[in-house]
């Protein structure tokens, strides 16, 4: 297999940098993390959540791409001032976040049907910075030929790559990935294209490896939370989990865990911020449905761990078997 390098897509509320390091630490195979994006909502306000996710000494042991969600030239530098004065050299920009709450509001995935509006903003970050950018997108928001229209400005500027999630943003994340959608992309630009989109297991990414052999970049999102094992199964070409999966999987989520108990306050918190990862470590279990419903009902610290200890002793048990 040729050399490929593997990325983290970035998920809000889940890869801040305590999740990227939990998960460098115990898994591996992800050469470069994105960082969950920093919107400012018309405040020219860093955020200290903001600047504790991205301060190096947060992420001394990985690399990380700072990423950024605006449809406004002077919210774009503002950040790109801020992130460089961190010691950072690139800005991803998101055009492919789906959800209404941003895309009604002209960005994401709603901003790629307006094509003027990306080519000013790239035109001023070009011309009044020397950072480089790099976008992440979908196919469009309505339809996969809005970012057909957009390709030909793009090509006016040096962008460093296009990551496209093969789906068009008001599908969410539902129904399958346009995999003949995406090929015209490819087809229709000389920029350098990442893949991202439904990379869940080894066997499914090596076909998507042979259907599009020129990608040698393939961003993961979803898929790495519910199997974190997969990055590095990918690379090694692994069909099966290590025998001491449920070991490396404990170590890793109790290392996770300490970190929210420190950083939020209660345990109702805490728990329901374990839960939403559950909703993903789940899928690779033997019955999703079971584990998220035990979580669920844990509603202190106490039993929560208990409740996780029983998880993994049965899923130990079932792996025997």
């Amino acid at each position: 297999m040729r050399p490929i390098t593997l990325l983290s897509s970035p998920l809000q509320g889940f890869t801040d940098f305590r999740f990227r390091n939990a998960f460098h630490k115990y898994f591996g195979g992800i050469d470069t993390f994105y960082s969950p994006y920093i919107r400012l909502n018309g405040k020219f306000i860093i955020k200290p959540a903001y600047d504790r996710d991205l301060l190096l000494k947060n992420n001394n042991t990985l690399t990380v791409i700072p990423q950024i969600m605006t449809n406004d030239a002077e919210e774009f530098l503002f950040v790109a001032k801020y992130v460089k004065s961190l010691g950072y050299n690139e800005l991803n920009w998101n055009l492919g976040c789906p959800y209404p709450m941003v895309t009604n509001r002209g960005m994401g995935s709603g901003l790629i049907c307006q094509p003027e509006k990306i080519d000013h903003i790239l035109d001023r970050v070009h011309s009044e910075t020397d950072l480089i950018v790099s976008m992440k997108m979908r196919m469009g928001y309505e339809n996969p030929e809005e970012i057909l229209k957009v390709f030909p400005l793009l090509e006016k500027y040096p962008l460093k790559n296009i990551a496209i999630h093969a789906r068009i943003g008001k599908q969410l994340y539902k129904g399958g990935v346009d995999l003949d959608s995406f090929q015209r992309c490819l087809d229709n630009t000389n920029h350098k294209i990442y893949y991202n989109g439904d990379i869940t297991t080894v066997v499914g990414f090596n076909e998507m490896q042979e259907r599009f052999p020129s990608i040698d970049h393939w961003m993961i999102g979803r898929g790495l939370i519910a199997d974190p094992f997969l990055p590095m199964m990918i690379k090694n070409q692994q069909k099966e989990y290590p025998e001491n999966r449920f070991e490396i999987f404990s170590k890793f989520h109790d290392t996770l865990f300490s970190e929210f108990e420190e950083s939020l306050s209660g345990a109702k918190h805490i728990t329901l911020k374990m839960l939403h990862y559950w909703e993903y470590f789940a899928q690779t279990f033997d019955n999703p449905k079971k584990v998220v419903k035990k979580i669920k009902k844990a509603n202190t610290i106490e039993a929560y761990d208990r409740a996780v200890r029983e998880i993994l002793e049965t899923e130990q048990e079932l792996s025997f078997y």
